[in-house]
């Protein structure tokens, strides 16, 4: 016997203490679900979405009515405040989603004239070779006959 009076609980019969005393087959009480998602998802709000809480926000006229309209939503007095900052410098075009990322690059409208041009500098460039070469050649030829390239006579 324990100094209470009462007697110790059987091994193995320990109960815990947010549980009701076990009085026979009674139902364990119903527990929320404790797992956690590993990675909350961010939300998105459409550009319509924005303006219907915007417009909603500004017929609000009574002390407290937009703090009620943000707790009904679940949103934050800075999604107001950066919502209407979007509509005051883009309307739709501010309130509209931004795509994550690179940015694509911009084309460059010379860039077709460009690589033209490097082409037929590449081409002119080849032409130029041969020309050389043909002149080289022709000089040799006139050093064996002994023909001066100069007068056109014979040397």
């Amino acid at each position: 016997m324990s100094l209470t009076g009462l007697a110790a609980p059987a091994l193995g019969a320990e109960e815990r203490s947010d549980e009701a005393p076990s009085a026979g087959a009674s139902a364990p009480p119903a527990r929320p679900d404790p797992e956690v998602l590993a990675k909350p998802k961010r939300r998105r709000f459409t550009a319509e979405y924005r303006l219907r809480i915007l417009e909603e926000a500004d017929r609000c006229t009574e002390l407290g009515d937009v703090g009620r309209l943000l707790r009904r939503e679940g949103l934050y007095s800075s999604h107001l405040t950066t919502w209407r900052k979007a509509r005051r410098d883009g309307a739709l075009r501010g309130l509209s989603s931004k795509t994550r990322g690179a940015k694509p690059k911009a084309s460059n409208p010379l860039v077709p004239k460009v690589r033209e041009l490097e082409a037929k500098v590449a081409r002119l460039e080849k032409e130029l070779h041969k020309a050389h070469t043909i002149l080289e050649v022709q000089k040799k030829v006139a050093g064996l006959l002994e023909f001066s390239l100069n007068d056109g006579k014979d040397s």
